[in-house]
């Protein structure tokens, strides 16, 4: 059995119609489903682990609940204003009450005219509301976006924490959700959801208590029709949680399908599969709009109940009014009702901000609750460790009794050991899945070893902190990965210790600075996305030179030349032998023709160590690896017709 990584750039290209037939039958379902699952509309235990990144702005959501009170007292001013106007100067009854401490200070100043004093209130208390909702509303953002940066910080630091393993079976896109999408849906809450809840609920709660205040029988009848309502919102919030569900759960397929059409693009086109692909998504699109209309049906419901509870409303104020309130009584009450039920209008939006908000805390505190599996020594162990006299830095490699599996009980390494002396070079070789690229994932400690253990200068690798045994320890990959920004930028990868000059002796001795000469910006070009402007040897170059400025005492080769052409392939071999000279070096090759000056070659079959040699002594052995050449120079399958496979 072989890891994620043993049988790819060892097998070769995915067959088309292999890989149509994985386009073609991927299962995207449960998944999707899982992505989408919806939450509760309130989660208490999620709400209180949220406020770990809250808590370091509590002052700023107290100050912003503390602005509801006067946003509130503000909201009632303009009604209770035109209330004063009708009462007291248009329309005054036969019998005015008497003036209460607001009328007292609605009244108009000596030589003003009342209308006019009343108007200048009416401006002065809508601007000073406008000023408070913008502050509220900015303060409030502000606060949920300064929470979700850190919280968005957390998430990605913690992605970089996490061992390789994790992403062999984690999909990248719901990584990228994670970090984006989701942090974003949480601070949209802030915002639209639970803040703008509690802040609806204070008011609501606010003018039913003016109301009654004012006129407690007629506060009573108008009321009535509020129980109505609250069974209307419960039936609503459980018919419209599902048709929430089925939008978005369309919707990521949608977002599925056209990505793994786009992915998939040559097979779609080599095989004529527009068509097929093409109804595929119209029926996807089709069920699509078919939720969506469920979906707003339930919306357009609520929001005409709302609408006929406010016009039965007044309808009752007028009825029950009539003949003993004022006219500015009856305008107070229809205004603030009209006000109390506004945001029950919203409550579809604030429901699916609510879920949507709860769903991804739900998920980013799972993705958070994953225990990094590759740890750096305890502080004791560490201490431990420090007291022991370290050994000198020479770079000696040792394999003990190693076993590993990706997957319980699947062997990929069996009871392997081995040793490289300081300075040595080495060789691994064998056929398609015998572990050769798992040995060095385990020497980097991207994967922990199952039994058995490691030991760089006679110190086990669990005891030496990561960063320090990926500085000792330099890789070469087959497939380079470039980051977007310069040449330079990419040979350094971050560090300030190393000049512009150390990148050019490194590039120079590996051959690279022929082509980053000829360049228009030289070593300050731009380097597109995965470096899609530069060909593959120039890639592998670029990653000798990087490989060979950041110094490491031990170096591993993972295919380093099976992508070069032979031109490109000779330019380099010097640059190798340069960056391998004093140094430990691991070389994992498919050309056997590269690794015969190496001083041992290392022959691995089914995961155990098949035999051990250098090349002479192996082709006079006439074992595995004799076969393996003899396969190679007849120019026959190799590797897998030497496995029987």
């Amino acid at each position: 059995m072989s890891g994620p990584d043993d049988v790819g750039p060892e097998a070769g290209e995915e067959p088309l119609d292999e890989f149509a037939a994985e386009v073609e039958s991927a299962p995207v379902g449960l998944d999707i489903l899982e992505e989408e699952a919806l939450g509760k509309a309130v989660d208490r235990v999620l709400l209180v682990r949220l406020w770990e990144w809250v808590a370091p702005y509590k002052g700023q959501v107290f100050l912003t609940l503390a602005m509801v009170a006067p946003m509130f007292a503000l909201e009632l001013a303009p009604a209770w204003i035109v209330k004063t106007g009708i009462d007291r100067v248009m329309l005054p009854p036969a019998e005015l009450p008497a003036a209460g401490v607001i009328d007292t200070f609605l009244t108009a100043p000596e030589g003003w005219d009342p209308l006019l004093w009343l108007a200048s209130l009416f401006l002065v208390a809508s601007l000073t509301s406008a000023l408070f909702a913008y502050g509220h509303m900015l303060l409030m953002v502000a606060t949920g976006q300064a929470a979700m940066r850190d919280l968005r910080l957390r998430v990605f630091n913690h992605i970089q924490s996490l061992h390789l393993g994790f992403f062999d079976t984690y999909p990248v896109g719901r990584l990228v959700t994670r970090a984006t999408s989701d942090v974003e849906h949480v601070a949209e809450m802030f915002s639209q959801g639970i803040v703008a809840f509690v802040t609806d609920v204070l008011k609501m709660i606010g003018f039913a208590a003016v109301l009654f205040a004012v006129a407690p029988k007629l506060a009573a009848w108008t009321f009535s029709v509020v129980p109505f309502l609250a069974i209307g919102a419960v039936v609503f919030r459980l018919k419209v949680r599902d048709a929430f569900r089925n939008t978005r759960v369309l919707l990521a397929r949608i977002n599925a399908t056209i990505q793994e059409t786009v992915t998939g693009m040559k097979v779609v086109q080599l095989f004529t599969r527009e068509a097929r692909n093409l109804r595929d998504f119209e029926d996807l699109n089709g069920a699509h709009r078919d939720a969506w209309h469920k979906s707003i049906w339930y919306d357009s419901a609520l929001f005409s109940v709302v609408e006929l509870a406010s016009g039965v409303i007044v309808a009752i104020v007028i009825w029950q009014a009539t003949g003993w309130a004022t006219a500015g009584t009856i305008y107070l009450f229809i205004n603030y009702m009209r006000r109390f039920f506004m945001p029950l209008r919203d409550l579809s939006a604030k429901y699916s901000v609510m879920q949507s908000s709860m769903a991804s805390i739900e998920r980013i505190f799972q993705l958070l609750d994953t225990e990094p599996a590759i740890q750096d020594p305890t502080p004791e162990r560490a201490r431990h460790v420090a007291g022991r006299e370290a050994p000198p830095a020479r770079g000696e490699i040792e394999f003990e009794n190693v076993w590993f599996a990706y997957n319980r009980d699947e062997w990929v390494l069996r009871d392997l050991s081995l040793k490289v002396a300081p300075g040595e070079k080495v060789a691994f070789v064998g056929p398609t899945g015998a572990g050769k690229t798992t040995v060095i994932k385990l020497l980097t400690r991207l994967y922990e070893v199952t039994r058995g253990r490691i030991l760089l200068d006679g110190v086990d690798l669990r005891d030496i902190p990561q960063n320090e045994l990926r500085r000792r320890v330099g890789m070469v990959l087959q497939d380079v990965f470039l980051f977007s920004g310069t040449i330079e930028d990419n040979l350094a990868l971050g560090r300030s210790d190393l000049d512009h000059g150390a990148i050019q002796r490194a590039a120079a001795a590996v051959e690279a600075d022929r082509f980053i000469a000829v360049l228009p910006d030289g070593y300050q070009t731009e380097v597109r996305e995965r470096g899609t402007n530069f060909s593959t040897g120039q890639r592998q170059l670029l990653s000798f030179a990087r490989a060979l400025a950041h110094g490491a005492d031990v170096l591993v080769l993972d295919e380093a030349t099976s992508s070069i052409d032979t031109e490109t392939e000779a330019l380099v071999q010097h640059g190798i032998h340069v960056l391998m000279e004093g140094k430990t070096s691991l070389v994992i090759a498919h050309r056997l023709s590269t690794i015969e000056d190496v001083d041992r070659i290392y022959v691995l079959e089914q995961g155990a160590l098949a035999e051990s040699g250098s090349h002479r002594e192996l082709i006079e052995q006439g074992g595995l690896y004799a076969r393996l050449l003899q396969l190679q120079n007849e120019g026959g399958r190799p590797f897998l017709a030497a496995a029987g496979r």
